[in-house]
């Protein structure tokens, strides 16, 4: 279902999407409560979803200046859902041993950059490249998420002066940022309705908590938290509550 390109995400056309969005997860998430493959049925709802309706939106926007071996952006803090972050965690644990032999530690990037990291409740600065960026390209690239997909810029040039702090502001895609929050919410809220953890965590430190819970996708199935300690609090769990039941009624 497409929204209107510029509306507010509290008008109409963003709401009904939200609902009939809301409404998709959570059909999935009964269907497959149990299942081990629930986390690669929503994972890949998300972001098909994402990835069809951004396209509708970005039809007749001006071209992206984003290209592959830039990484200029990928110096903020990574928002991520549990599932988002269980996927990544997954891609890791296979692709290692072939990116090692190539001279990439994932794991080794990883934990290095858990010295420059903020936490949770802290800054969005990152505080240094994300350590999945190798010579400029992403290496989780087709597991990368939703907040990486919809974070896009017309000017690569004002990227690079707002990282350097020359610049306040960067010209971004309103319309991937518009799509990317009204599916990730709505996933969320869809978690939330189904017992499952539904906050929002600091993708690198969610992800090297997964990565030592070989049983995180488990407990994910069970309605556990086992990222608890990587939740993003700069917006409570209780506003975004109110803000997901105010959409949905």
């Amino acid at each position: 279902m497409a929204i209107a390109s510029g509306t507010d995400p509290a008008s109409d056309g963003p709401a009904a999407f939200f609902r009939a969005q809301h409404a998709a997860f959570g059909a999935t998430l009964g269907a497959h409560a149990g299942s081990a493959e629930i986390v690669d049925r929503i994972w890949m709802q998300a972001f098909s979803s994402y990835e069809h309706n951004v396209a509708e939106q970005a039809k007749d926007l001006p071209p992206l200046a984003c290209h592959k071996g830039c990484g200029t952006c990928c110096r903020i803090q990574v928002a991520a859902t549990m599932p988002e972050v269980l996927m990544v965690a997954r891609y890791v644990r296979a692709m290692s041993e072939g990116f090692r032999k190539v001279g990439i530690d994932l794991p080794a990037r990883l934990a290095a950059a858990q010295a420059t990291a903020p936490a949770a409740s802290g800054t969005m600065a990152l505080g240094g490249e994300c350590p999945f960026l190798a010579e400029g390209i992403c290496v989780i690239y087709p597991v990368r998420p939703l907040a990486c997909r919809g974070h896009v810029s017309f000017d690569a040039e004002a990227c690079i002066a707002a990282l350097e702090g020359e610049a306040d502001e960067v010209p971004v895609s309103e319309s991937h940022r518009t799509v990317r929050a009204l599916v990730q919410g709505a996933l969320q809220s869809a978690l939330r309705d189904a017992g499952k953890p539904w906050a929002l965590y600091d993708l690198l430190g969610a992800l090297r908590i997964a990565l030592a819970h070989p049983d995180a996708e488990a407990a994910f199935r069970a309605g556990e938290d086992v990222l608890d300690p990587a939740i993003i609090a700069h917006v409570s769990r209780e506003e975004m509550g109110r803000t997901f039941d105010r959409l949905k009624a």
